[in-house]
């Protein structure tokens, strides 16, 4: 506690000693508009200045005549307050009451509402529960600022609106406590309404071509607002709109970050026509853009991620100056929302004209009420249509407002699971009491930004308390810094906390509930002598369960990051499908901080152990059983492109990722980075690179674009894999045999292939038959997608080839075409499997594996080093 304590004062220094400096060079005084009202909730006397000098006054004479309020000062100061006004003195209200403020019926105002839940003499902030309208307008419902700031790790909370024209001379403000609990009220520490100017006009509305959406009558809360590349603005620094602009750090996605940029002292920012109260001259001062490397910045995407309501509408404003390059084409960039194509080859000088002049650039996208809809994503990558002289994007600024006419309000968010474990470890101990609300380890929003170490504080706060929502929680608005993970865990309890993959699998009666104590059963505790592999997600074991039945059982190591949404998408995938050439997915075990899936023990093992010499001691494969082998996993693979409900990407195909059942047919496994495709539209899923190295798509590699074509080049590796029984990539090698697939190539066109023929097979295979699988393979491994095979195709010309094989053997004649009775359709739901893999995977492109150093007798595709793929 008196650790909490200094840190917070500490922080609270710091913080003031960082905005003091950057108030004395920024140059900007605040500047406080004609008919601003800046009011200070139960202030008494005169009013009181804050932090940045600014004068907050009484509000009680624009309080209406009815309703009961009182006003009250806090009981508790938390350390991350960096002013006292206006936090510390509230206006309580136990019934519904209004403020009536004289307004301009033609402008629009910014109107920012100020909470800081506390003990206020007998109100406990957690029965706190009300709504906030504006002319009819719903601002807020059934808002807790408790949980709200519980949730974000905050002691505060703003609100900022911009109120489109009322065409009234009055705002009306509306608090109304909730009716849906007993002894609930409202409250509120500050207002502020200040005439603006028309910020907006209209926007491209994206995945619509040509069409705009008028924002001019529109109502809009602000979401977020970040200076790209630079530091937190305070509202003193603003340009006379008195914003907050904060670090875009925190929303940063996966390990492409790129380079932090900032202007030359002798550039000025040239504003021309463009009014200076756009943004200030420090956002556009600074950027973030990709790097000087033409080839790593055409290999993955500057991206940003941010958590918003389902169900509704946004404007993405984005804003551009370019001060290092001067000529048109020499960066030209294409921009994503949510991965569609918001602007074909943006060029800043083109819009601009020239060094040193800002523009922005406003999007409208609608965010759809779905599971897992809650991420808005923004990516930029080099548009190499357009042939720039440099391949590179920049961004400077940042702004994300939400849009409706008549209702801007969110439900409130939910406490994470490590939130609740820790909270209830404290309360043990007697750190925390809910009678006497205190917090002592938060973060204040503003000194979120305002510092290096404050920033490093809530980083590790943030990363310790983030967790992806699931169906059933609720979102946050705030636009506050908030660090984006996936995580599941147990509860403070001991009992499961199910994901959402889980949920929808139990829901449905497709997978089977395992307790931790038949886990353990089967696996004799877990017994090392039981493990058959182990890698990123965890050891594998072998099992037994009910009457004899063998199973596998992954069990899911702590450590491992990507194990969660591994952990989700099996179950996801594999509860809804059914086919005979993928693996059958039993049940899962999730409890006590244990994940666990169960298998069909495949008795033979994977494909790769009965290539490579030595791994199994019985005969070599035949050349009639590898393609017999190709063909069931081509099958599976042909099912999950074509024969599911959406397209599904498998994403990591191999050998060590087609198991062998004890009658020798294949099945596809491991679908721990699968992604449903695309949605025929842009014929592709725009999402960070994860897979294997030596089988990995270069097509995918470079541009960040999955397809069912991704799998076809893998299983292309894989084919050649089963003609040279040699690991895809093997460093001891010369630098041109290191990888299969372009040693293989070479031979092909050199004529010299039959040298890379696994030896056991030579003089054993039909020269037709070899020469129909090589020529699949080789297109399979196209360097462009569009000229790879489809995987129906693929299918076709492996049978033709083990046709031919046959024939020359005197075997009857194989017809490996999947019938019917191959599968079982399980419906995968409307639209439900899109929208949960949209955001699974969160990663970066560092997830990738090197598949060189696999363990030769891992049944699942796993590394033997326990790392994240």
């Amino acid at each position: 506690m008196q650790y909490s304590s200094a840190k917070g004062l500490l922080l609270r220094l710091v913080c003031s000693i960082f905005v003091l400096l950057n108030g004395m060079h920024a140059g900007v005084a605040w500047n406080e508009e004609p008919g601003s009202l800046i009011l200070g909730c139960g202030l008494d006397g005169g009013g009181a200045k804050d932090a940045d000098g600014r004068e907050w006054s009484p509000d009680n004479k624009f309080l209406g005549p009815e309703g009961g309020s009182i006003t009250s000062k806090a009981s508790y100061q938390d350390p991350s307050l960096m002013s006292e006004i206006p936090y510390m003195s509230a206006r309580v209200f136990s019934s519904e009451a209004t403020y009536k403020f004289p307004i301009q019926p033609d402008k629009r105002y910014w109107l920012r509402l100020h909470f800081y839940p506390a003990l206020y003499e007998s109100f406990n902030p957690s029965d706190s529960f009300f709504s906030v309208t504006a002319n009819g307008v719903t601002l807020l419902s059934n808002f807790s600022a408790t949980a709200t700031c519980e949730a974000l790790s905050q002691a505060y909370i703003d609100r900022e609106y911009s109120l489109a024209p009322l065409n009234s001379e009055a705002l009306t403000l509306t608090f109304k406590p909730s009716d849906k609990y007993n002894g609930t009220f409202a409250f509120v520490n500050g207002i502020q309404l200040i005439p603006m100017p028309e910020l907006f006009d209209s926007g491209e509305l994206v995945g619509y071509a040509d069409q705009t959406t008028d924002v001019k009558s529109l109502n809009l809360q602000t979401m977020f607002r970040l200076n790209v590349g630079g530091q937190y603005i305070s509202p003193i620094q603003d340009s006379g709109l008195t914003r907050m602009w904060y670090d875009d750090r925190p929303y940063l996605y996966g390990g492409g970050t790129g380079v932090t940029n900032q202007a030359e002292k002798n550039v000025l920012i040239d504003y021309q026509t463009m009014p200076k109260y756009i943004a200030p001259s420090d956002v556009y001062s600074t950027s973030r853009s990709m790097g000087p490397d033409k080839d790593v910045n055409l290999g993955f995407n500057l991206t940003w991620v941010f958590q918003v309501d389902p169900n509704s509408m946004y404007l993405v404003r984005l804003h551009f100056c370019e001060y290092h390059y001067s000529k048109v084409n020499e960066i030209a960039f294409d921009i994503f929302v949510n991965n569609q194509t918001a602007q074909a080859q943006a060029d800043v000088i083109g819009w601009t004209g020239g060094k040193g002049v800002p523009t922005y650039k406003d999007y409208v996208i609608y965010v759809q009420d779905g599971e897992a809809d809650d991420m808005l994503w923004l990516s930029l990558h080099p548009s190499p249509d357009s042939k720039p002289e440099f391949y590179d994007a920049i961004l400077n600024g940042v702004e994300i407002f939400k849009l409706n006419d008549t209702d801007l309000s969110g439900p409130n968010p939910q406490l994470s699971e490590m939130l609740l474990k820790q909270q209830k470890e404290d309360e043990e101990a007697g750190f925390i009491s809910h009678k006497a609300y205190h917090k002592h380890v938060v973060i204040g929003g503003a000194a979120g930004g305002a510092a290096g170490l404050a920033f490093m504080a809530a980083l590790f706060l943030a990363v310790y308390n983030k967790k992806k929502r699931v169906p059933g929680s609720e979102g946050h608005t705030s636009w506050l810094p908030i660090y984006l993970n996936s995580h599941s865990k147990s509860s403070s309890s001991g009992k499961s906390v199910t994901s959402s993959a889980n949920l929808s699998a139990m829901a449905q009666g497709l997978c089977r509930y395992f307790s931790l104590q038949e886990i353990t059963q089967a696996t004799k505790n877990f017994d090392e002598a039981n493990v058959i592999g182990v890698g990123g997600f965890g050891k594998v074991y072998k099992g037994v369960i009910d009457n004899g039945m063998k199973v596998a059982i992954k069990r899911s190591n702590p450590q491992s990051e990507q194990g969660v949404n591994e952990f989700q998408t099996e179950i996801e995938m594999l509860s809804k499908l059914r086919h005979k050439h993928l693996v059958s997915l039993i049940g899962f075990c999730e409890e006590n901080d244990e994940m666990c899936l169960v298998y069909d023990f495949m008795a033979l093992g994977t494909m790769r152990e009965h290539l490579y010499k030595g791994n199994k001691p019985m005969s070599t494969l035949s050349w009639k059983q590898r393609l017999e082998i190709c063909i069931g996993a081509a099958r599976g693979l042909h099912y999950l492109h074509t024969g599911a409900k959406y397209t599904i990407i498998h994403r990591d195909v191999k050998t060590t990722n087609i198991l062998l059942d004890e009658n020798w047919s294949a099945k596809v496994s491991d679908f721990g980075l699968s992604k449903t495709g695309p949605n025929m539209n842009t014929g592709h899923v725009s999402t960070v690179v994860k897979g294997s190295f030596g089988y990995l798509d270069p097509e995918y590699f470079r541009r960040q674009q999955l397809t069912e074509k991704s799998d076809v080049y893998s299983f292309g590796v894989v084919l050649f894999e089963a003609l040279c029984a040699r690991p895809v990539l093997n460093p001891s090698l010369p630098k041109e045999q290191v990888s299969l697939a372009d040693w293989a190539l070479l031979c092909k066109q050199k004529g010299t292939l039959e040298d890379l023929i696994d030896p056991c097979l030579r003089g054993k295979i039909n020269p037709e038959s070899l020469n129909k699988f090589v020529d699949t393979a080789e297109k399979c491994l196209s360097d462009h997608g569009t000229d790879r095979p489809s995987m129906n195709d693929l299918l076709w010309n492996l049978e033709f080839a083990l046709n031919l094989q046959e024939n020359v053997e005197g075997g009857s004649t194989h017809s490996a075409r999947a019938q019917e009775s191959d599968f079982e359709d399980v419906s995968l739901g409307d639209n439900d499997m899109a929208r949960h893999y949209k955001n699974l995977s969160l990663g970066s492109d560092l997830d990738l594996s090197d598949d060189s150093n696999e363990n030769p007798n891992a049944i699942f595709s796993e590394l033997a080093s326990p790392k994240g793929r």
